[in-house]
């Protein structure tokens, strides 16, 4: 495992770096091997759409278990509606986050994160000299196991995010373990084959983001390339303002926004507990010269403690094992996105 290098800290934040005037800094200028596209067109994903009514029925059809499994080996992503909030409730989670991003650099920064830790407000953590800035603002929270919370970085402005950030996490810990005895059932394992090495102790992290407009979308990213180092990832998107993008055959594909819908992607270790079956896709998100976005991102983490690797079921004469044991996936995670790596590559056989 790679030692976590001490972090450089930022001197500002997205926000007060637009506020201040300044000039853009080299170190945001994005030097990937598709610079200079980044503002090209792309054209829609023709990702699944899943009613998850339908998916936790005991009556669930074939067909309905087929597209689900298709949808997470083809594109490793989809929609989900009928997952129990209504759209005025999904409208109340995006208004808090965008009311807290709204408020004064000198408020947010009461919540600022603390040098070497992801949890709190603020923009990347610094771990390679030479490493590209995103072009987003940040507020990153542990949000279950509650205990494991940390309310000192939990706004109290405005006065609802808290019960709203509360009753949100309730509603995504039920769709997950819903997504978990799913995705067993689309390969005919036993249901509570992912949800057991999940673990019951699992941690949900959100990732409330903040992209303000940019000044040279052609140049500067919001989010690097990346697969997500979790089990699944629940991601709302902004209700107007689209900018997450996959990659599918070397081409990437603009992520439509269904207001009312949850998307959700495979991250890297349901794809080494499927062994390869269903996929972690790479995906990003490119900025706007006009407007701002906002997004919450749920990760959903598998219990620390649990060694994870391909589950009974999936490995066969045909389909031989790809995957070693991993423990702790995550803390070896954001070493490894800010090198623009992926630690699977760590995990293959």
């Amino acid at each position: 495992m790679e030692a976590t290098p001490k972090p450089e800290a930022v001197s500002k934040t997205v926000h007060e770096l637009i506020l201040s005037g300044e000039d853009l800094p080299e170190k945001y200028i994005y030097k990937g091997s598709d610079a200079g596209l980044l503002d090209a067109p792309r054209p829609y994903m023709d990702v699944p759409v899943i009613d998850m009514a339908l998916l936790s029925s005991p009556s669930t059809t074939t067909q309905q278990l087929h597209d689900f499994r298709s949808a997470l080996t083809h594109w490793g992503c989809f929609q989900v509606i009928n997952h129990g909030m209504e759209a005025k409730f999904l409208d109340q989670v995006r208004d808090a986050t965008k009311q807290f991003f709204a408020l004064s650099p000198k408020t947010k920064n009461k919540y600022m994160r603390e040098d070497g830790s992801i949890e709190g407000y603020g923009n990347d953590m610094i771990v390679a000299e030479h490493q590209t800035l995103d072009w987003t603002d940040r507020l990153y929270l542990t949000i279950s196991p509650e205990h494991r919370r940390q309310l000192k970085f939990w706004p109290e402005n405005p006065e609802n995010f808290r019960d709203i950030l509360h009753e949100y996490t309730m509603k995504l810990e039920d769709i997950s373990r819903v997504m978990f005895k799913a995705m067993a059932r689309s390969l005919n394992l036993e249901e509570n084959s992912f949800l057991d090495m999940y673990g019951e102790d699992a941690t949900l992290f959100a990732r409330f983001n903040f992209y303000p407009p940019c000044p040279s979308p052609d140049r500067v990213i919001a989010i690097k390339p990346h697969a997500d180092g979790t089990a699944i990832t629940i991601l709302l998107q902004d209700k107007q303002v689209e900018g997450l993008q996959f990659m599918k055959d070397n081409q990437w594909y603009r992520a439509p926004i269904i207001p009312e819908a949850l998307l959700i992607n495979a991250g890297d270790q349901i794809e080494i507990m499927s062994n390869g079956i269903f996929k972690s896709p790479l995906h990003r998100v490119v900025t706007n010269s006009e407007r701002e976005r906002i997004s919450v991102a749920v990760f959903c983490i598998p219990n620390t403690k649990k060694e994870i690797e391909p589950v009974d079921g999936v490995v066969d004469e045909k389909r031989p094992r790809l995957y070693k044991k991993v423990k702790d996936y995550a803390s070896i995670y954001f070493q490894y996105y800010q090198r623009g790596r992926r630690p699977i590559e760590g995990a293959i056989i």
